[in-house]
This record gives C-alpha cells, sequence and structure tokens, in this order.
C-alpha cells in the first residue's frame, strides 16, 4: 500500500470521548481548519475577527502547517496559532515523526486519489519536516495538541459541538467529506454519535473541500438552508480550507463560525440556524497575490507543492456551492 493511506493506531479514538465537560465556552467560535500555511490568510483571519461585535475564540482545528518550508514563514505561521487554540491534524502530527513508518503525511487518503498525489503530499511533508528539525521545541509542542475538544456555544449547556480535524472516530477520518455524507448509513452513525454525545453536531476540516450538512430524523436524508431546515436536530460543518479556494474560479479560503449572534449579512456564503446557534461559512478574501508569490518563492514549477496544488491556489477546484450543500453530486476529488 502507498505510504499516506495508512491509518495510524494513534489517529483513532472512541466517539465516546465526546461525551465529556466542554472544553471551552464562547459565545461565537471561528473554527480555522487547512491554513496550509498561507500568512495572507491567517492576517485576513484576523481582521475578521476584529470586526465582529464579540471578539470571538479562534480554534484552528489542524493543517495550519503544509507549503510555509520557509523558516520564517514556519515560525510565523507557529508562533500566532498558539496564541488561540489549537488541535493537531495529520500535518502537525506527521512533524514529530521520523517519517520511518508507513504513515506519510497521515492524510490517509481514499482510493479516488490518484497514488501521485499521495507521493506528491509524502514529499511536501519531508520537506516540511526538515524545516521544522530546527525548531524542536515548537515541533514538540505541536505534537502535544489534542486531536478533538467540546465547544459550548453560548451559555446554554445544552449547545454543545464536537470540533475535530478528520471525524467523529479518527483524526484522519474521511467519514465528514462531502461524498460521505450522502451516506444514509454514514447519517444513521451521525446521529447516534451526537445524541449519545449530546452534541449537536460536528466542525471539521481535512478533506480539502467543503460541505454542510443538516440530518433531522433517521428516515431523513442530508438536507440544507431551506424551508425544512427548522427540523433540523444535528449537522456536519466542514470548512475544507481556509488557505486556499474552495470553489472553481475563486480566490478565497473559507471558515465555519459557529455564534449565538447572526453574522453579518453580507459574509456568511451559506449558513442556518440549528438549536438557536449560527452556523455559516464565512468566505476569507485574502491576499491572493501575497499568496502566490510567497508560494512559488518555495514551490517552484516542477516540485510536488507546485504539481499538486498551483493550479488549485489560481483557478479553485472542480467544486461549487450546490456540491458544499448536498444539492448536486461532486466529483469524487481532493485538491
Amino acid at each position: 500500500m502507498t505510504s499516506g493511506r495508512t491509518c495510524p493506531l494513534g489517529y483513532r479514538y472512541s466517539a465516546t470521548v465526546f461525551k465529556r465537560i466542554a472544553d471551552l465556552q464562547a459565545a461565537t467560535i471561528y473554527v480555522i481548519g487547512g491554513l496550509y500555511g498561507n500568512r495572507a490568510a491567517l492576517a485576513e483571519i484576523l481582521k475578521m475577527a476584529a470586526l465582529e461585535k464579540v471578539a470571538p475564540t479562534l480554534v484552528f482545528n489542524g493543517d495550519f502547517n503544509w507549503f510555509n518550508i520557509h523558516p520564517d514563514d514556519f515560525v510565523a505561521v507557529n508562533t500566532e496559532v498558539m496564541k488561540h487554540i489549537a488541535l493537531r491534524g495529520n500535518v502537525e502530527t506527521e512533524l514529530a515523526s521520523d517519517g520511518a513508518s508507513d504513515t506519510g503525511c497521515g492524510c490517509v487518503y481514499p482510493d479516488y486519489v490518484d497514488d501521485a498525489d499521495v507521493e506528491r503530499s509524502n514529499q511536501i511533508i519531508q520537506k516540511l519536516r526538515g524545516t521544522a528539525s530546527a525548531f524542536p521545541e515548537l515541533s514538540a509542542r505541536l505534537a502535544s495538541l489534542p486531536m478533538h475538544l467540546v465547544a459550548q456555544v453560548g451559555p446554554d449547556e445544552t449547545k454543545r459541538f464536537g470540533i475535530v480535524h478528520g471525524d467523529a472516530e479518527s483524526l484522519a477520518g474521511w467519514r465528514f467529506a462531502h461524498d460521505s455524507l450522502h451516506d444514509a448509513e454514514n447519517g444513521a452513525w451521525l446521529r447516534r454519535t451526537c445524541s449519545a454525545a449530546n452534541l449537536i453536531g460536528f466542525a471539521s476540516s481535512h478533506t480539502c473541500l467543503p460541505t454542510f450538512r443538516l440530518f433531522n430524523t433517521p428516515n431523513t436524508a442530508g438536507i440544507m438552508n431551506t424551508a425544512n431546515a427548522a427540523a433540523a436536530t444535528h449537522m456536519v460543518i466542514n470548512n475544507g480550507a481556509a488557505g486556499m479556494p474552495n470553489f472553481a474560479g475563486t480566490e478565497y479560503g473559507l471558515i465555519s463560525r459557529l455564534s449565538v449572534h447572526p453574522p453579518h449579512e453580507d459574509l456568511s456564503q451559506y449558513g442556518s440556524v440549528v438549536d438557536g446557534i449560527y452556523i455559516d461559512a464565512l468566505p476569507v478574501h485574502y491576499d491572493a497575490q501575497s499568496f502566490r508569490e510567497n508560494f512559488l518563492a518555495d514551490w517552484a514549477p516542477g516540485t510536488p507543492g507546485h504539481q499538486s496544488y498551483f493550479q488549485r491556489i489560481l483557478h479553485g477546484p472542480s467544486y461549487a456551492p450546490p456540491h458544499a450543500l448536498g444539492l448536486v453530486r461532486a466529483p469524487s476529488v481532493c485538491a
């Protein structure tokens, strides 16, 4: 099996871990997955947070490192992230390893991702591991970050959400991917997991592409913020990537916002209200030119980063908001 497809035992946990007292409580939470070392996106997210009427709590839920192989970028990104709440993704976890196992990048890619893409990801993590090795104390902090947390939104103790990098059972799980959430059996698993842990739902990233699904009765498939959204009892929001375009023809990232307060009317890409909590995907309109220039300085044509990601950075993936909302079946793409 190609390195980068296996799931280490250390990545796994029981869904019962979410049946615990909340780790944090805040009126508004930004869930920031897949920053991928984009300093321009990080700067824009901080600006967005500063414009909120009530300061949000920022949660970086993994893979905030990836393209930032220059030492200055590596230190800058991680120093800022560590001022907030952070979870480790597969990238942060693998930075602490020696690369000797068959874990590779730790992405646990599904079969539809080409072996060449997987191998390039393994090469990227090796390059980033070389950068991280010069900062052992910082790398150790990354490796010690938790894999999941429970967040209470607002003063009501029943407004609970799981925040993860992958899914409810694995750091690198794909059950919160857009295509997986079409599966009725997966929906039933999600409802059981949320009910057992007293969660409204989950916020995740990891799978490269965003999705937002609402669920209600056991016989109902994923629904969206249409007239029947008021019946929703559980949800999953996956922000895809904060630091890369998520839709064709765009140049902005996405983050997830969970709040007792509505977002500014012009701010949300899409969203809904579930059990009194506003759940939205917010565009991150970072300086795209600055990011491209920074990226090309480290990932010139012919490098694995350029081969795998530059076209997405320029044009976005073959994916659109109706795909994210489950209104149209999306192609099986990752980058």
